[in-house]
C-alpha cells in the first residue's frame, strides 16, 4: 500500500503539465466557483457555531470547583468537532457537485494517455451527479462515524496520540476516493468502484493527503485543490485500470 501512496502524491507534480498541454483550465471554472462558494459558507457557520457549542458543553458542568478547566476543555472540542465536520461537509458536496463537470476531465487525460483501449459507459449530467451524490452520501455517513470513534478515542491517554493521525488518514482516503470515482465512474458500477477503491487503498490515501494540504493554503488551496486532485487521482486510477 505504502508504494501506491507514495505514486499518488508524486502524481500531483505532472498535474500542472498536463494540464496546460490539455487546455483544461476552462473546464475547472464551475467547480472552483462550487468549491469557494461552499467553503465560504461552511466556515461561516463552522464561525457562529463554535462558541455556542462550548456553551452548551460548559453547562455540563455543575460545580464550580474545575469549572474554568472544564470550560477551555469544552471550547476546544467543540471547535476541533465542528471544523473537523465542517472540512468533512464540504469535501462531500464539493466532490457530489462537480462530478458532471470533473467526469470529462478526467476523459480527456484518459483519451490523451490510452486512446480508445476501452469501452466505457457514457453518463449523462443527471447520471454523473446523481452517482456524485450517492457516492458522497455513503462515504460522508461512514467517514462522520469513524470521526466519531476517533475523537472519543482521542480522549483516552496515550492512544490519543495516534488519533490524530487516524483522522488525516481517514479524512484523506475518502477525499481520494471521491477524485478517483470520476475516472471510474466510466468504467465501472457502483458496487464494483467501491470494491476498486478499498483494493487500491494506497492510491486513494496519497491523493487525499495533497487534498488535505491544498486546502491548508488559505483562499489559493480552495482554489487549486480540485484541478490538481483530480487530474493526479485520473492518472494514478487509469494506471490501476489500465
Amino acid at each position: 500500500m505504502i508504494p501506491s501512496t507514495i505514486n499518488a502524491v508524486k502524481a500531483y507534480f505532472d498535474s500542472f503539465e498536463i494540464i496546460n498541454k490539455l487546455k483544461l483550465w476552462k473546464y475547472f471554472l464551475i467547480p472552483v466557483i462550487i468549491s469557494a462558494a461552499t467553503a465560504l459558507i461552511i466556515a461561516s457557520i463552522t464561525y457562529f457555531l463554535a462558541d455556542d457549542l462550548g456553551y452548551y458543553i460548559a453547562k455540563l458542568w455543575p460545580w464550580e470547583f474545575g469549572k474554568e478547566t472544564f470550560t477551555a476543555i469544552g471550547n476546544f472540542l467543540s471547535g476541533v468537532a465542528i471544523v473537523t465536520i465542517g472540512f468533512i461537509l464540504y469535501k462531500h458536496i464539493v466532490l457530489a457537485l462537480s462530478s458532471p463537470f470533473m467526469g470529462p476531465v478526467s476523459q480527456k487525460i484518459e483519451s490523451h494517455f490510452y486512446g480508445n483501449r476501452h469501452m466505457h459507459k457514457k453518463t449523462s449530467f443527471q447520471e454523473s451527479l446523481a452517482r456524485g451524490i450517492r457516492i458522497s452520501t455513503r462515504n460522508i455517513i461512514r467517514e462522520l462515524l469513524l470521526t466519531l470513534v476517533i475523537l472519543i478515542l482521542g480522549l483516552i491517554p496515550l492512544i490519543g496520540i495516534f488519533s490524530s493521525v487516524l483522522l488525516i488518514l481517514v479524512q484523506a482516503y475518502y477525499a481520494g476516493f471521491g477524485n478517483m470515482d470520476y475516472t471510474l465512474e466510466r468504467h465501472y458500477s457502483y458496487k464494483d468502484s467501491v470494491t476498486f477503491v478499498k483494493r487500491h487503498r494506497g492510491t486513494a490515501i496519497g491523493n487525499g493527503l495533497i487534498f488535505i494540504l491544498f486546502l491548508l493554503i488559505p483562499v489559493i488551496g480552495v482554489v487549486l485543490v480540485l484541478p490538481f486532485s483530480v487530474t493526479a487521482a485520473t492518472t494514478e486510477t487509469m494506471k490501476k485500470i489500465h
